[in-house]
Formats: structure tokens, C-alpha cells, sequence
């Protein structure tokens, strides 16, 4: 059986995280998505820790490039912009992350290219959009961190605000980009009309924040640095260092917390005033932390999980990668894909696969992420240049 996209050609011009990890999520849905790069070096993650056979297979490029071709093109060459029009003429979906105007310049924004196919649907990924004050200045995930308001509610009021160790607004914005590039396509389907997608980090790190921005326009309430502590500001949900790790516990209703209080053997307390409410709880909070801490600090993360779990305490162990990535629930979940690697090494290499299962047809690819250019020939004899003309295309350094 077809996959959701099987059929539908993609012409990715993005690089780096956010807009190949989009076009990635199309590609494994059975999207034919062509890659193009950038002559010399291509994607700027291909040299990111640089893998030992000088291949061009960057972690960061792989988790990104699944099931993607390669065709390199300099898009400045005089010959570039009859190599776009072969491909447009043959998309569906036209997806590039360069600045604000960039690809206007070069003579490939939407209007030149929906003029060669009228139903073209023309993604722009930025970071902050493709207009307002803003548009056209560069974006990266901590940057938006920062401006977007993120760090100023994540970290701890004795240090300051801090980044988070991954990066957030790429990744979904990678998502958010998929998700408006998958409804694009349905509507098409619908209407037989192509459309103009405009996909803004910025936005996307506004929708992460929902909750917190809502609490704001709503009530006027600016959050605080917190920590690890609840935003409800309830001491029972926090993280707590045990006899060998750190575990997070998130007593919040008040069954949870009588149950808190009986396995880690305090039950005496909730007859305490100080500790008998959520609201009295929340007015003394560093005793009720204590209460708390004390004896989680004397036992190991595991016997404390087993015994929270028997009484029905939310908790869970803070893991390192190791640990996590070990977990046999992923096993039963498929969330991981193993792929060979293009290069001269012949190993094989596991790699994240989707977010998500289907009982048929869903998130999968047989094609490994690709060598730069890789399938360059492939491509262009597709779209029915000869190999004269490609001869000529490599001299002239277009490809």
C-alpha cells in the first residue's frame, strides 16, 4: 500500500534543523523529497562533529536527511535557474529556509515559481517570518530562546535564566512546518489551488508557550524563574536528590500527596497545619520541601519508584541518555530506525524515526540520509537532461 505522500515530489532547499527535519517527516511518509545543496560543501550540519571517513555524515545531518536525495547546484550559476524550472515543473512542494528576500533575489521566490506551476505549494521557514520589523534577521534556536520570552521562565532565581539543553524551537518548528505543508497539501486535494506557506521560528516558540503567554494576556501574571519547581507552586511536585540519582515526583492532588506522605513514612504530617493543604503546603514551602527531601535523599531512585508507583504517585527517575535510550519500551514502539550508512564503511547506524504509529503505511524509508550530491545524475536524467548536458552543467560548475 501507498504511504500518505507516495507520489508527491518535494524541492527542499533548506539546511541545517528545522526545515530538513520538516521535510524529513514528509520524506518518510513516501515523499520523493530532492535535497538541494550547495555545490562545495553543502548542508552547513554535514561538517557538524565530522564523522571519521570525511563522508559528510554529521549526527546532526543523518536525524535530519532520512530518505532524502542529494543534488548539488549552485544557485548563483547562470545555468541554475533552467535546472529550478525542470524541478518545479515536476513539484509539488517547494520548501527553503534562507532569510527573508533571499530567495527573491536569486529569482526563485513564490511568484517566479508558481508561474511555472500554478499549484505550487511554496514554504518559507525563517525565524522571524517574511515580514514585520523583523523579517530578515537571522535566527537561531537560542536566540529565540532568549527573545521569545523562553528563557526568562526557565532556570533558577539564584543563577538566572538558562537555555535548555536541546533545541526546542527547531524541532518544532520542523513539526509546525510538516503540519502546514501535510494541510496545504489536503487542501489542494480539495480546491485543485496551490499556497503560499510563511512557517516563523518565532512563532512556533510563541504556540510552545501557550500556557504560560494565556496566564499572562488573561490574568497579567508574568511567570518567575522556578527551576524544577510545579508552575501550581505545590512543593510536593519537584525534583528530589535520592541515595544515587535525582527523581521527579508530582504530587499534585491531595489523595497524591496523603499517598507521598505514607510511602516515604511522614504520614503524621498532614495532621501538621503547615502541611495540611495545598494552600498552607504552598505558604511554607521550603518545610514542606524538607519534609519531603529528607527522606527520598536516604534510598535509591529505583526503590523509590517501585514503592510510588504501588501507591499511585506520579514520579519518575531523571535518566541520562544512556539509561534512556536502553529503555525496552522503545523497542516495542519502534521509535528508533536502523540504516545503513552511504559511506565506504558499510556500518549500520540507528537513528530517530517519527514521533508517532500507524497500523499501516506509516513513518518509515529504506533510504539512508545521502552523500552530498549523491544522486545529482540520477536527478537531472530524470528530468531529462543528457549526459552530454550534464557534462556541460559539471564543467560549468552549475552541479
Amino acid at each position: 500500500m501507498p504511504q500518505a505522500f507516495s507520489g508527491i515530489r518535494i524541492v527542499d532547499f533548506t539546511q541545517v534543523l528545522a526545515g530538513p527535519f520538516a521535510t524529513q517527516q514528509l520524506a518518510m511518509l513516501g515523499a520523493d523529497v530532492i535535497k538541494i545543496e550547495e555545490r562545495v560543501s553543502g548542508d552547513q550540519t554535514r561538517g557538524l562533529m565530522h564523522d571519521d571517513t570525511g563522508a559528510g555524515l554529521s549526527p546532526s545531518f543523518m536525524s535530519c536527511n532520512l530518505g532524502k536525495r542529494s543534488l548539488t547546484l549552485d544557485l548563483k550559476a547562470p545555468d541554475a535557474a533552467h535546472v529550478v524550472r525542470r524541478l518545479v515543473e515536476t513539484a509539488d512542494v517547494v520548501v527553503e529556509n534562507f532569510r527573508a528576500g533571499v530567495m527573491d533575489k536569486l529569482g526563485f521566490g513564490y511568484d517566479a515559481l508558481k508561474a511555472i506551476r500554478s499549484d505550487l505549494i511554496y514554504c518559507s521557514v525563517s525565524g522571524y517570518g517574511q515580514n514585520g520589523p523583523k523579517a530578515g534577521v537571522p535566527a537561531y534556536d537560542g536566540a529565540i530562546q532568549a527573545d521569545s520570552g523562553m528563557m526568562a521562565i526557565t532556570g533558577f532565581p539564584e543563577s538566572g535564566p538558562t537555555r535548555t539543553g536541546y533545541m526546542p524551537v527547531d524541532m518544532a518548528t520542523a513539526l509546525n512546518t510538516a503540519f502546514a505543508i501535510s494541510a496545504a497539501l489536503f487542501r489542494r486535494q480539495v480546491t485543485g489551488e496551490g499556497q503560499r506557506l510563511d512557517v516563523a521560528m518565532m512563532d512556533t516558540a510563541i504556540v510552545l508557550q501557550t500556557a504560560q503567554i494565556s496566564n499572562y494576556l488573561v490574568e497579567g501574571k508574568v511567570p518567575p524563574l522556578i527551576g524544577n519547581r510545579s508552575p501550581t507552586g505545590q512543593p510536593t511536585a519537584n525534583s528530589f536528590q535520592t541515595a544515587d540519582g535525582w527523581i521527579n515526583v508530582l504530587a499534585l492532588k491531595e489523595p497524591q500527596v496523603r499517598a507521598l506522605f505514607q510511602v516515604i513514612g511522614v504520614s503524621d504530617a498532614i495532621d501538621d497545619p503547615r502541611f495540611a493543604s495545598a494552600p498552607a503546603r504552598v505558604a511554607h514551602y521550603d518545610e514542606t520541601r524538607d519534609l519531603v527531601a529528607d527522606p527520598l535523599s536516604l534510598e535509591t531512585t529505583s526503590y523509590w519508584l517501585e514503592r510510588f508507583a504501588a501507591a499511585n504517585v506520579p514520579a519518575a527517575a531523571i535518566r541520562p541518555y544512556p539509561e534512556v535510550l536502553a529503555d525496552p519500551q522503545f523497542q516495542h514502539r519502534n521509535t528508533f530506525i536502523r540504516v545503513s550508512k552511504p559511506d565506504a564503511s558499510g556500518g549500520m547506524v540507528d537513528l530517530v524515526r517519527a514521533g508517532y504509529q500507524a497500523d499501516h503505511d506509516g513513518p518509515d524509508t529504506a533510504r539512508p540520509p545521502p552523500l552530498h550530491g549523491q544522486h545529482t545524475e540520477e536527478i537531472l536524467l530524470e528530468l531529462g537532461y543528457s549526459r552530454t548536458e550534464i557534462d556541460r552543467l559539471k564543467a560549468a560548475r552549475t552541479v
